[in-house]
């Protein structure tokens, strides 16, 4: 029943996500905030907010290792997994993305977090270092974004996700209610099952954390990503995953520890960390060389992430 229960609150999570996302990116434009403040912040945010709801809960529970492995975890995913089953069945177009400024960005993110780790503890000092480093990579996007616009590089912005200009006010406020109701109960039903789930078959909760909690919350950039592989349209996948990795990093786990502290265990520090820097450094040749992400590669980036499960269960 505890995996029934687990499965149940990570779509109730998911769901919940989604339905925030749509009400608060509309809610934001309907008050007459720029496109551009909501691309950068509200959906950033909103499409993350069930890592986030999960890392909160894991420190309200007393387990940090389920909130450090969901997002060391998951950025393990989203590179090897996420990118690497789509690309099994059509070759993903990466060298279309110019991702190098972003990735710099991630691999210093990954240096930075992986030093504040060895501390032996995420507390209100390092969170605050790591919310720094976010509001400065958004302050330079926003930037850069402006400048652009100015120059006449960009004629619109990509309308941002879950926009819809004809939404009436109390679907925005049912969204609204139903994302801040679910994200909490769906957090809380999953947490509470991954203890039971670690306790009843003698896992580490990092462990759980590290592939259950994270490839669960790796679901959704897996499903849009397969989706856009098979419409031929997965240009941007590089440039989202790495997004999405640094945001884990930063935010996160940056809002986490100012919640309460989160100790670090000591296998993170030995074995997991060093595989998620290292499944990052791998993008090197799609991001710098321009390299497409076809089947053989696709093949061997997921072998290496199953490889990292059954690693996680018997290490």
């Amino acid at each position: 029943m505890e995996w029934l229960y687990a499965g149940l609150g990570l779509v109730i999570l998911l769901l919940a996500g989604d339905t925030l996302v749509r009400g608060a990116v509309n809610l934001a434009l309907r008050l007459g905030i720029p496109a551009l403040i909501v691309s950068l912040t509200i959906v950033a945010f909103g499409t993350s907010a069930p890592e986030l709801l999960i890392s909160v809960q894991a420190v309200l529970k007393d387990v940090p290792g389920i909130a450090i492995g969901n997002v060391v975890g998951s950025n393990t995913a989203n590179i090897l997994l996420v990118l690497g089953f789509p690309a099994m069945l059509t070759v993903l177009h990466t060298s279309h993305c110019d991702s190098r400024a972003t990735f710099i960005q991630m691999i210093v993110s990954s240096l930075i977090f992986i030093g504040l780790a060895f501390r032996g503890v995420f507390d209100a000092t390092a969170g605050f270092v790591l919310l720094a480093v976010l509001g400065y990579i958004l302050f330079v996007a926003f930037r850069a974004a402006q400048a652009h616009r100015r120059a006449g590089m960009e004629e619109d912005l990509e309308e941002p996700e879950g926009a819809d200009p004809d939404m009436p006010w109390w679907k925005i406020l049912v969204f609204l209610g139903l994302g801040l109701i679910g994200l909490p109960l769906g957090a809380d039903l999953l947490i509470d099952s991954a203890e039971v789930i670690a306790r009843e078959f003698g896992i580490s909760e990092a462990a759980i954390g590290l592939t259950l909690v994270a490839l669960g919350t790796s679901l959704p950039e897996l499903a849009t990503t397969t989706m856009a592989a098979l419409r031929k349209q997965a240009d941007v996948a590089l440039g989202n995953v790495i997004g999405s990795n640094m945001f884990n990093l930063l935010a996160i786990i940056g809002i986490a520890s100012m919640v309460g502290p989160l100790p670090v265990a000591p296998e993170f520090l030995r074995f997991d960390l060093w595989v998620m820097l290292g499944a990052s450094l791998l993008l090197i040749p799609f991001v710098f060389f321009k390299w497409d992400i076809n089947r053989p590669l696709g093949v061997v980036l997921t072998l290496l992430y199953l490889l990292y499960v059954v690693v996680v269960f018997t290490y």
